[in-house]
């Protein structure tokens, strides 16, 4: 299914500044079409005047659906749709017509010119079809929506919906079925629906919210013993369309205002409100349960240097040139483990970006290489979860290792790490121009404990592949090939 963006550059004539009103438009008028019970389909000229596109599609959450199909990217011909031609054409909302009984059910269609900006040009229509079918005396709350839904339509004709440079401050805007409230020019509310009178119970309101000034009200729940939040007047009493939160005894609820300004005058606004207590709760612990998962890591990583600090200074007092040998690698992969743990320890989330690793892993080796050795890091390995960052790291210092003691010696050469990676692949190699493998060498064979743990975590653990052959040229090639989930 192509995107929003690709239908329009490739079928319409829209500038840049058309489709960003288009895409402002779309993000939010699930709006419109909960307060009009009705589908919505954005139509746009097709290029070459070749018919209507349609570009986008909307359904209500507030009633039944008159298309249970995606309509995107069908085109229909010129005088196809005659309410479409006339709201282009007259740059009005066209009602006019019975309901059409094609598809079984009764559905009333409406169109609305879209315009670019007070004073811009038409550059869309939407089509608005309601399903009749469920059609009854409309309750207090239903004419409260149609009215809002009206004004609504009249401020996208007049290009003063969606608002020009208004971006959602907040992660998920309050939706109408959320709780709605209705003011007047001056402030006052002139309808609540049981959400929002409800959200404002909790935050400690008695009396009715109907005929109350809804910026002072909200105020006095909430700033009583505190100086007022100008933000919250200026969004409670709809006066600017902006979100915010106010928050009294553990309850917070979320404010969206939506003024309502129709041929250049205000008649009021429309709030949107929504209980948040619980999600802002959930929030709060994920935040908590964040700070001491990175508290664990860090204490991680410093019980694993303290036993590498006490491997350390064992291999010290050894006289066995074996035994010391010994403790100095398992101090070198106890090293490559603390890294990842210091690494998680700093980040909010069990991700790391691993190249950080891998060069502090590299430059490990190298300070304790006997041999002049240059390595080097070709490519990056990108951001990779801890489960697999862990295993990854310890593999690379044997292979680092490896390639240091058993390829050079006590002479110089250059090791190279070089990294690609795709959506779901992660491919190493770790070459070295050193000395190469021994004659019949067997990776299955192999006594070497480095290569058998790289081979256990690879393998076993990664599930991945493990390739170790002669380099063209001299030296040694391995070969890494591991599954990884994309971020």
């Amino acid at each position: 299914m192509p995107t929003l963006s690709d239908l329009v550059s490739r079928h319409t004539a829209l500038d840049p500044a058309d489709l960003d009103w288009v895409h402002s438009l779309v993000s939010d008028w699930q709006l419109l079409a909960d307060l009009s019970f009705a589908d919505l389909i954005l139509w746009v000229p097709a290029q070459g005047g070749k018919g209507w596109l349609a570009v986008a599609q909307m359904r209500p959450t507030t009633g039944p659906t008159v298309y249970h199909d995606d309509v995107v990217g069908l085109v229909v011909e010129r005088g196809e749709r005659p309410l479409i031609e006339i709201a282009w054409t007259e740059h009005r909302i066209c009602r006019e017509g019975d309901p059409d009984w094609s598809s079984g059910v009764p559905v009333r269609e409406e169109t609305i010119p879209v315009r670019r900006g007070v004073g811009g040009a038409i550059i869309g229509v939407i089509q608005r079809s309601t399903n009749l079918s469920s059609a009854r005396t409309p309750s207090r709350l239903e004419l409260t929506y149609l009215q809002s839904a009206s004004d609504l339509a009249q401020m996208v004709a007049e290009g003063r919906f969606p608002f020009a440079g208004e971006e959602p401050i907040l992660v998920r805007s309050p939706r109408v079925g959320d709780g709605l409230l209705r003011l007047d020019k001056s402030g006052r509310v002139t309808y609540a629906s049981p959400n929002a009178l409800s959200a404002y119970r909790r935050l400690g309101l008695h009396a009715d919210l109907v005929g109350a000034d809804l910026g002072t009200t909200t105020a006095d729940l909430c700033y009583s013993d505190e100086p007022i939040n100008e933000d919250l007047m200026l969004v409670a009493s709809g006066r600017t369309p902006r979100e915010t939160e106010v928050e009294r005894r553990g309850t917070v609820v979320q404010l969206r205002a939506i003024p309502l300004i129709v041929a250049e005058v205000r008649i009021g606004a429309l709030v949107l409100v929504r209980d948040v207590t619980e999600l802002r709760r959930r929030e709060r612990e994920l935040l908590t349960k964040d700070a001491t998962i990175r508290e664990i890591h860090h204490r991680v990583k410093n019980n694993l240097q303290t036993v590498a600090a006490l491997l350390r200074l064992q291999a010290r007092r050894l006289n066995n040139p074996e035994g010391q040998e010994a403790l100095n690698e398992a101090v070198r992969r106890v090293g490559s483990i603390a890294i990842v743990h210091e690494i998680l320890a700093q980040m909010p989330e069990e991700w790391v970006e691993f190249d950080d690793i891998a060069d502090r892993v590299i430059s490990m080796t190298a300070e304790v290489s006997v041999a002049q050795i240059s390595p080097k890091r070709i490519g990056s390995f990108g951001v990779l979860p801890a489960a697999v960052a862990t295993p990854i790291a310890m593999v690379l210092t044997e292979l680092l290792q490896n390639a240091v003691e058993h390829g050079f010696s006590h002479s110089s050469g250059n090791v190279q790490v070089v990294v690609s990676r795709d959506a779901d692949r992660l491919e190493v190699v770790v070459a070295d121009d050193g000395k190469g493998l021994p004659e019949g060498f067997d990776l299955e064979a192999t006594g070497s404990l480095g290569l058998q743990i790289v081979r256990t975590l690879v393998v076993g653990e990664l599930s991945g592949r493990l390739t170790i052959a002669r380099r063209p040229g001299g030296g040694t090639e391995v070969g890494l090939s591991i599954p990884v989930q994309a971020t």
